[in-house]
């Protein structure tokens, strides 16, 4: 009997599969469990218009993730950084101070898990910092840092 699978079921197959299963397996522990659906005409139908609706949804969200990039492009941030005598910098500046610094200068809301910098910021100076904005998408941002006394 062909099935249709609703969920990941292991050593049959991922979700959104048609697989071959026996009757049995299939009525007595696929259908009860509601981890797969017979393969009919209707079903195999509902199947490709959620697929299709999945890459429309999908493809929204590259395009707002691609133009949330353009928006990066060619920007930059100012992150203040304590200093002491002789210029020496007192900690470093951190990835949520960088989104802070894009939320009140760019006016742009960025989770800090989405900004990686190269190395760690321990001096003034500017550095490139990335931020994954998608798993296709990536822009960089320029960060400038200042010593404050």
């Amino acid at each position: 009997m062909d099935v249709i699978l609703l969920q990941d079921v292991k050593a049959l197959g991922k979700k959104g599969q048609i697989v071959k299963a026996s009757d049995g397996y299939a009525r007595n522990f696929l259908f009860p469990k509601k981890l797969g659906v017979e393969a009919t005409p209707k079903n195999l139908n509902d199947l490709k218009l959620q697929k299709a609706a999945e890459a429309k949804h999908e493809q929204e969200v590259l395009e707002a993730a691609q133009q949330l990039a353009a928006q990066f492009e060619g920007k930059s941030v100012t992150v203040p950084i304590k200093i002491g005598e002789n210029g020496r910098v007192f900690g470093s500046v951190s990835v949520k101070e960088i989104g802070e610094a894009i939320k009140s200068q760019l006016g742009i809301e960025i989770d800090k898990k989405k900004i990686s910098l190269p190395i760690a910021i321990k001096n003034e100076g500017v550095v490139h910092a990335a931020i994954r904005l998608h798993p296709q998408v990536s822009a960089e941002l320029e960060v400038k840092v200042e010593g404050v006394r």
